[in-house]
Order: C-alpha cells, then structure tokens, then sequence
C-alpha cells in the first residue's frame, strides 16, 4: 500500500513541523473531551498518524485503536514509548473496517480535508457510523474556510511566517479545493511540500453525519469548549448516533 502523501521524508518530520498542536495547552483538552465522550468505552482514531493523540489517550487508561493510510507515520508512532501496543489498521479511512464497535470515533487536525472529494468525505462519516455503538460519537476538528479574507484579485492566503517556514493556501473555488504550500529554510537548503485539500463549511458535515443516520450533538470553536460564531476559525464537531434505530 502506498503511504500517499505522507512518506518517509514527511513522516520523519510530521511532529517537529506540528510541534505546537503537541503542546500541553493544545492535547490537554483535547484527550480530557475524547476521554469524557468515550465514557470507558473503546475508542477508534481515523489517520492516527504518529500517535500524537492516541499515545496520550492509552496512557489515560483508554482502550484505543487506529486506521491509518501511512505506514512511515505508523512506524514513527512505533518508535515512541507504547506505540507497539496501539492496534493500526493500515488503509483508507473513508472505507476500512476494524473489527468491534466503538463509543467514539474520531479524527482531528484538519484531517477530514485530505479526502478530496465529497463522496469520500460522506463515505468516511458513514464507516464511522458504521464502527459506533448506539449512542456513540464521532468527533471532527476542521478550520473554517478563510475565504472572507482572500484578496479581491487573488486567490491565496498565508498561514505561518515564521522564521524557517513560509506556508501559504492557494484556493480553488470552482472546486472547493485548496493547494497547502509549505517552504521549510534549513541551513541553505530549503524543503518544500504541498498537499490538496477538500475544504467544507459545518453545514456541509452535519448534512453528511445526516445522511450516515447521525446528528448534530455539540459544536465548539476550540477543544476549550468556547463558543462557535460567525467570527471562529475552527471547529470541533459532535455528532451522535441514535441510541436506537
């Protein structure tokens, strides 16, 4: 199986690049919302990747498990303390079963995107509603769309200007795609990789969790718990499979 996008190279420098999304302030919250919505029960993380959530969650006591496209990100999950005793299933998570059933399923940081095209995105929510137990969850964290903020004759948007990243979105309309750009600057050498994106807006989602027999549970701008309006840049999305059919 190829590993798509995220191969050796980018795996090896998956958690360095997103090192913030691994802050305390940041996966605190994040595990203690997981941990409050499985409530004991098993928990299932669609493109697990290198364990940045998962690892924290089975050192919580958590009975979790994974499917994930990659296996160079699998292999960096390995190589940390307890990365052999988190289950992976390597495939596509819009349509790979893992056996058992499941109080939560989740998946995070964007990652909905990478399924670029709107049936892959239904498909997806419908494997997770496949894999829940009545009256379970699944969890989605997505950016909103910074389309306000394009330029009248332009169609691109930085996102980090630091001191040895430049990363810029490159926006598509006509197909509600985007194109990430990111430049890394080692030394006098300069790495670069670009990936595509299927960007959704809430209602999208919750018109597709519908057409997988869920609802709309809770919606926020931040694993904090604040309050989702008009002005948020992201959201974490709730929603529940009924407890009978």
């Amino acid at each position: 199986m190829s590993d798509g996008l995220f191969d050796k190279t980018i795996a090896a420098n998956y958690d360095k690049a997103n090192k913030a999304m691994s802050e305390s302030a940041v996966l605190a919250p994040t595990v203690d919302t997981l941990l409050e919505l499985s409530d004991g029960g098993k928990i299932l993380e669609f493109a697990i990747g290198t364990g940045r959530v998962a690892l924290p969650l089975q050192q919580r006591g958590a009975d979790v498990c994974g499917i994930e496209l990659s296996q160079s990100m699998v292999d960096q999950m390995r190589a940390k303390p307890g990365g052999n005793q988190i289950p992976v299933t390597l495939g596509d998570m819009s349509s790979t079963r893992v056996d058992g059933e499941f109080s939560l399923v989740y998946l995070v940081h964007n990652t909905i995107s990478n399924l670029i095209t709107q049936d892959e995105q239904v498909n997806c929510f419908c494997n997770a509603a496949d894999h829940l137990v009545p009256g379970g969850y699944f969890v989605v964290e997505d950016q909103i769309p910074r389309l306000r903020a394009l330029p009248q004759d332009g169609n691109s948007l930085l996102f980090d200007t630091s001191s040895d990243h430049l990363g810029f979105d490159e926006y598509d309309t006509t197909r509600q795609l985007l194109v990430s750009h990111h430049y890394w600057f080692n030394m006098d050498q300069v790495e670069t990789f670009k990936s595509t994106h299927r960007y959704t807006w809430p209602a999208e989602l919750d018109l597709m969790a519908r057409i997988a027999g869920m609802s709309l549970y809770e919606r926020w701008s931040d694993w904090n718990r604040n309050s989702f309006t008009g002005e948020s840049k992201s959201h974490i999305s709730i929603w529940q499979k009924p407890l009978s059919s």
